[in-house]
């Protein structure tokens, strides 16, 4: 669940066709594996899809996280068909689904993450690092290098790295990567646990510490919401087996699930924020909907709510270095934020039209809206709840954060010249314009 970028995530970066590409609807529902005798919420289907044991996307014996033998000498490529040409022969080569950007331009990636957390640190005490599935140990790996290499001797030598890993092979693969460097692996250990679960993480830690999360939000589980006309309640979606047969449809039923009513309130989806002119534009449309009412969906991040709560309380002084899709182009199933389901068979890329059609072969993945997402690790901090209730004096900010283009972060933390061909392209510049950086510190960390 690292940073990916699959033959179709980075195509679809590029945002250029793909040769092979068509949309396929599946024989079989898996969705009716997954739904059993009672009525399931979808985060609970999506959790499923990806990380059910036997059934499961991730939980598969040979991974699809792919690893390359040597890093990418870019500046021996002519410019961005080479590099294409190039990353062609790698899928073709290896087969597998997807490369994380750690590993396609490892060390340099992993290493402007190194960069931000030494220079926001404090290294007066132990630096400890927690990364939210590690993928194939690429990116502690190449940290790990970086603090040997170049911060103070007494930072590698006192720093500790953990890897939250829910996946059992991606586990053990991580402990071969950090291993190949023999000094990295008394300071790095895999705990194999879901990072969601608050039990994993034992009493509350105050110590200072930072979050490595690349591409995990994408593949949090989401729930989904319907409301048949643009001014009636929301509703939560569930879904049922129709008659004891294998066909899955939805039900329709009124908030009342916890996390979904939190993430409703906490991005205030029911409010109008309008005002002035535009509360009678606001009627006007109040007016048309009741005349054409038009069925709205809209997909909520409760795995991402789900994840800062624990992570607040049981690391409340912890920094966060976050990294995902900001939006994704050529999606059909319906609904705001909607992912994007699919499946890699054959060298080919096959697009599902609804999200019922994941299989244990189907990847699922979301947009993350970073405003949203702002908003989630506010209220989970706290501060978000306080300046709703003000008191006789208004509440300090509990979180200092900052929304980087992928761009603008490699620029300023990175050495991007070493990702750079011979006529002046740079892929890891040029072709991630549909992802960003969130960076998220405390105010005051506690020594």
């Amino acid at each position: 669940m690292a940073f990916r970028f699959s033959n179709l995530r980075v195509l679809r970066s590029l945002e250029v066709v793909r040769r092979g590409r068509y949309n396929w609807m599946p024989l079989a529902f898996f969705s009716s594996d997954i739904v059993g005798d009672k009525p399931i919420l979808v985060r609970d289907f999506v959790r499923s899809a990806l990380y059910d044991p036997n059934l499961g996307y991730f939980s598969k014996s040979s991974g699809p996280v792919g690893v390359l033998e040597r890093s990418i000498r870019f500046n021996q490529l002519e410019g961005r068909r080479a590099y294409m040409q190039y990353l062609d022969k790698l899928y073709k080569k290896t087969d597998i689904s997807w490369f994380t950007p750690v590993e396609l331009f490892k060390p340099w990636y992993a290493y402007a993450i190194a960069e931000a957390i030494m220079r926001t640190a404090n290294l007066s005490i132990p630096l400890k690092i927690y990364e939210i599935g590690g993928g194939s140990g690429t990116c502690a790996k190449c940290i790990l290098d970086y603090m040997m290499l170049n911060a103070p001797p007494k930072v590698y030598n006192n720093m500790t790295y953990i890897s939250v890993e829910i996946s059992p092979s991606l586990a053990q693969k991580q402990l071969e990567t950090v291993g190949e460097v023999e000094s990295h692996l008394s300071r790095f250990r895999v705990e194999c646990r879901d990072a969601t679960d608050k039990s994993g993480w034992g009493d509350e830690d105050t110590q200072p510490c930072w979050v490595i999360m690349l591409e995990v939000l994408d593949n949090l589980p989401h729930d989904l919401v319907y409301s048949p006309s643009q001014v009636t309640p929301w509703m939560e979606v569930w879904l049922e087996k129709v008659d004891n047969s294998l066909r899955v449809s939805e039900v329709y039923k009124p908030l009342q699930d916890p996390l979904i009513a939190q993430c409703v309130k906490i991005i205030d989806m029911d409010k109008d924020h309008s005002g002035g002119s535009r509360k009678l534009v606001s009627a006007a449309r109040s007016i048309w909907s009741k005349i054409f009412p038009k069925p709205r969906k809209a997909w909520l991040p409760t795995g991402c709510l789900q994840l800062l709560e624990v992570l607040h309380r049981a690391i409340p002084n912890m920094s966060l270095i976050a990294s995902d899709f900001s939006y994704l182009p050529d999606v059909h199933i319906a609904g705001d934020r909607a992912p994007l389901v699919s499946t890699k068979r054959d060298g080919k890329t096959f697009d599902h039209r609804n999200y019922l059609d994941a299989k244990g072969d189907s990847d699922i993945f979301f947009p993350t809206d970073f405003w949203l997402l702002e908003r989630i690790d506010h209220s989970c901090s706290g501060w978000l709840n306080e300046q709703k209730q003000p008191g006789k004096f208004k509440p300090a900010r509990k979180r200092r954060t900052i929304i980087l283009d992928t761009a603008a972060f490699m620029e300023e933390f990175g050495l991007p010249v070493k990702t750079r061909t011979k006529d002046g392209y740079n892929p890891l510049l040029d072709d991630f314009k549909n992802t960003k950086f969130y960076l998220s510190v405390p105010t005051h960390n506690i020594k």
